[in-house]
């Protein structure tokens, strides 16, 4: 059987739904899987939720980690962000503008590595959505720090504990003073037609917010900049994928690009406690009170759902099951991304240009590293070079 991903990951198992050895259940089917992300008896258990945990009980937590009508209320508020329309209308040329100035770099000195190019698009399309627009120099590398390629433990047990709290700390208060307080100050006395003026209309105090930004720009800037990397290196490993790219219409293209995110998806595990009894189908049934973990990437090559020959690259391929072009690489249910039709057409838009250029070509081929906790990988070293 041919295998397209670019990312191996070892196959856990083939029982739909099992328990595993730690008691954690895990879910590799696809109906199976949708049926936790559906299911309103469960809570977030996974995504840094210990550390949200220790914040005091008066802040607010992050949409993220919220569940229940709270969590449906808030969505349903802040869903005109994300809609098809506004995506076009508002960032669409947003997106081409940033584009073509990061491009530039790579057009002027004839080479550069993927995943600075992409993180800078990544960072300047989240900014403008969430209203991160007053930021004082040094944003990168500020989130760079925040979300490290080796992250520790943050503890008070340990020497090494100790480091990456206080390392933590240092970093929300570096991101707050210098991009999130200059963003809030002149919303809270004009606000504009973004995120962050939704936020403080609800009474959102600063470390609220900040949480906010925080939760946003791991969706929309860390999971987006390595899915520009891996979707660029498919396609430059693929000649006849990268010919019937580069001539697509945009719908084509955009179905090209869910397509090898169902192959790689950017989060791969996913985590939900049972706040009651579920039931799966298949007669499957989870106690109350239960960690389960969806993996994701092995969801995503159900042939129940996605058909044959799962692990190759076929565009437009018939899904069964009701499962979306990307199947559950953006999740589903009540916590489906919000932006993932941002995500898809910033790639599009970066590497339509980027594909365009007169000799480009990889010069480079990248090293992986994983983020394990999320099933995430980072790619690093990709250069292209043009001429």
């Amino acid at each position: 059987m041919d295998d397209a991903r670019k990312i191996k990951r070892t196959a856990t198992g083939t029982c739909p739904a099992s328990r595993a050895e730690d008691g954690t259940w895990q879910v590799r089917g696809f109906a199976e899987a949708r049926a936790v992300l559906r299911a309103h008896d469960t809570v977030q258990a996974g995504l840094g939720i210990e550390t949200v945990e220790k914040t005091p009980a008066k802040i607010r937590r992050p949409v993220l980690y919220r569940d229940g009508p709270e969590h449906r209320e808030h969505r349903r508020q802040t869903a005109r962000y994300f809609t098809p329309r506004r995506v076009d209308e508002h960032y669409r040329g947003l997106m081409a503008d940033i584009a073509e100035r990061h491009l530039a770099g790579l057009r002027a000195g004839g080479s550069a590595e993927l995943s600075d190019l992409s993180f800078g698009m990544a960072i300047d399309v989240a900014c403008a959505v969430i209203g991160l627009t007053e930021s004082k120099p040094g944003i990168r590398r500020r989130l760079e720090r925040f979300f490290p390629e080796k992250f520790g433990r943050p503890g008070f047990t340990s020497l090494s504990g100790l480091y990456w709290m206080g390392r933590q700390i240092q970093s929300w208060g570096s991101i707050y003073l210098s991009d999130v307080r200059p963003a809030v100050r002149p919303r809270r006395r004009e606000p504009r037609d973004d995120l962050i003026s939704h936020l403080i209309a609800e009474g959102c105090t600063d470390a609220e917010i900040l949480g906010e930004c925080l939760t946003f720009a791991a969706a929309g800037m860390v999971t987006t900049r390595e899915f520009i990397c891996v979707a660029a290196w498919q396609l430059f490993s693929d000649e006849t994928l990268l010919k019937r790219y580069r001539e697509a219409e945009e719908p084509e293209r955009l179905a090209i690009l869910h397509e090898l995110l169902r192959l790689d998806p950017a989060v791969a595990r996913l985590r939900r406690r049972t706040t009651a009894e579920l039931e799966l189908p298949g007669d499957v049934t989870i106690p109350a009170g239960e960690v389960v973990e969806l993996l994701v990437d092995e969801a995503n090559a159900d042939e129940r759902a996605v058909g044959a020959e799962p692990l190759s690259a076929c565009p437009g391929r018939s899904l069964d099951g009701g499962a979306g072009p990307a199947v559950l690489a953006f999740g589903d249910g009540p916590h489906r991304c919000p932006g993932a039709g941002i995500a898809i057409l910033e790639t599009d838009v970066f590497l339509t240009r980027l594909f365009a250029l007169p000799g480009i070509r990889m010069a480079t081929a990248p090293r992986v590293g994983f983020k394990d906790a999320i099933g995430g990988y980072e790619i690093r070293g990709l250069t292209v070079t043009t001429g």
